[in-house]
């Protein structure tokens, strides 16, 4: 019997297609089941970025397969967490949510040298998420 996961996290941009894709692969790839992934936009692209590909290839990441989706109410009800990533207030707000704003920059229309220290960005970012994740589920299971 698989544990149900310590979390769920929405990752929302406003195409889909670079920063929240990346982020959505670096979580899935550091906290693997113990964290349910979710990413959308607010008007998604068509495909996901090349660039952001390429840049999450380099380290071993392959996003190749995912697709952009459009933020719905439901994906934002059953998240535990919502990182929005330029959306603003296209995002519903729900009690209870914890919300995170990361100010990135925008990797659509740049090539890979220019997604490279956004991608980075992102993990530093995801591996501080993912310690507040588990210091979290340590804090529940003590009390």
């Amino acid at each position: 019997m698989t544990a149900a996961p310590l979390a769920s996290v929405l990752f929302v941009c406003v195409h889909n297609a670079g920063r929240s894709q990346m982020a959505a692969g670096f979580l899935t790839h550091l906290a693997g089941d113990r964290v349910e992934v979710r990413s959308a936009g607010s008007a998604p692209g068509r495909e996901v970025n090349p660039a952001a590909v390429a840049a999450m290839a380099e380290v071993g990441i392959d996003i190749s397969d995912q697709k952009p989706k459009i933020l719905t109410v439901e994906a934002v009800h059953s998240s535990d967490y919502v990182i929005t990533m330029g959306c603003g207030d296209a995002c519903p707000y729900f009690p209870g949510k914890e919300y995170l704003d990361w100010k990135l920059d925008d990797p659509a229309g740049q090539g890979v040298e220019a997604v490279r220290p956004i991608r980075d960005a992102i993990k530093a970012l995801i591996e501080q998420l993912v310690a507040g994740i588990d210091a979290k589920a340590a804090a529940a299971e003590e009390s």
